[in-house]
């Protein structure tokens, strides 16, 4: 064996302890084999981001950390501002993903052998190396946006020998051409489910996707399709992925949304405003579940007299904004300002009052139902009790 090779299953081991005791059991024995002969470094570019700091890591410049990164148990930023590097404000927007999650979603993804699988997402392709080791040659179908990680993640791949069809387009219509399939898995997440990945997958067929919404990006929905042409099933609370890039609303707050010839409307509050608005656990899961395309910023140091902090609250549309503002110096309560259509504080407070009347549901308590038309319904432990409903997503 190689250096590299010994080396590479030394820190593989140590990975797949890590991930059992992320799991709470152990990896099954078909993806611990995969896991050695697929190793996770082989699919790692030479310059990486850590996914906390997004500091660079060097293979040539630090490759004792570059290999600590490649067999940690978390995520590793491959790629920032779609290609185009920048100091300025980087953002990740491609990953290795953390490796719990990963294995976690194979798990539930409940691979048998002969089962055709579309991936969205190739990113730098380990996910689809360990389907295609566990599955076979033409078995496994990831489609992936960007064109540069496209042909990366397909050398890295070709080098272990290994032959999923690897295809550059827009893995949110699905891949049409090599429907239908029994299993499709994304490793991004989406804010609405696309109506090709179920009319391309089998009745009977899972869709596992990350899930998204404006408010908090958090947790697992795995589908199951219909004879009806619908899907029906379950969020669980794992994982936060990178946005699939159709799904970004690309809205800025002083561009798009806030302008000087607005006129709000004010009033107060005593609710425990910046609490709720920062909580990212199962009260933000259950306002984003309740309300429809709303997010938040923050403006820790506002150049506003009187204000020490402020929360501003918006709709995904452009048409509503909310701020909240906290005087500082131990001051009680908040002043709201709201304008447009919709009064988001208001929708908030409620979101959160509906939270706590229902026992403070947690993700796995939620689950979604696509109806043949591409509408959705939202629900709350049985698909009769909706929660939200939504038009069919628009093209």
């Amino acid at each position: 064996m190689t250096g590299e090779h010994e080396t590479g299953r030394a820190a593989m081991r140590g990975l797949l302890r890590a991930v059992a005791e992320y799991l709470g059991h152990d990896v099954a024995p078909e993806w611990e084999a995969a896991a050695y002969a697929v190793p996770r470094h082989r699919f790692m570019p030479d310059s990486v981001w850590d996914a906390d700091t997004l500091e660079p890591i060097s293979r040539t410049g630090d490759p004792a950390g570059w290999w600590a990164s490649a067999y940690a148990e978390a995520p590793v930023v491959t790629q920032i501002n779609d290609g185009r590097e920048s100091e300025d404000d980087p953002v990740p927007t491609s990953s290795l993903s953390d490796p719990g999650i990963v294995f976690c979603m194979l798990h539930m993804l409940d691979l048998r052998n002969g089962m055709r699988v579309l991936e969205i997402g190739t990113g730098p392709g380990w996910n689809a190396a360990l389907m295609s080791h566990r599955l076979g040659p033409g078995l496994v179908t990831s489609v992936e946006v960007d064109p540069d990680v496209t042909a990366s993640a397909h050398s890295a791949l070709h080098d272990l020998g290994l032959s999923p069809v690897v295809v550059c387009g827009d893995g949110s219509r699905g891949w049409a051409a090599g429907a239908p399939y029994d299993r499709v898995i994304a490793t991004c997440a989406f804010r609405s489910v696309p109506s090709e990945l179920i009319a391309q997958t089998v009745p009977g067929g899972l869709v596992l996707l990350p899930w998204d919404s404006p408010w908090m990006g958090w947790g697992l929905l795995l589908l199951v399709v219909g004879e009806d042409g619908g899907a029906s099933g379950r969020f669980s609370p794992h994982s936060a992925f990178m946005l699939n890039r159709r799904h970004r609303s690309g809205v800025r707050l002083y561009r798009d949304v806030v302008h000087d010839e607005h006129v709000p409307e004010e009033s107060h509050t005593d609710l425990a405003a910046f609490e709720i608005a920062e909580d990212r656990g199962d009260l933000a899961f259950g306002i984003g579940m309740r309300l429809a395309g709303v997010w938040q910023a923050w403006d820790n140091d506002p150049d506003v007299d009187g204000v020490a902090r402020r929360l501003w609250l918006a709709t995904t549309d452009a048409k509503s904004w909310a701020a909240v503002d906290w005087a500082g110096d131990g001051t009680k309560g908040y002043t709201v300002w709201q304008h447009g259509p919709r009064r988001l504080w208001a929708e908030v407070a409620e979101a959160h009052a509906w939270w706590l009347a229902n026992d403070e549901p947690g993700p796995d308590r939620f689950g979604l139902t696509v109806a043949p038309d591409g509408s959705h319904s939202f629900w709350l432990d049985d698909p009769r009790t909706v929660v939200r409903s939504s038009a069919p997503p628009l093209e």
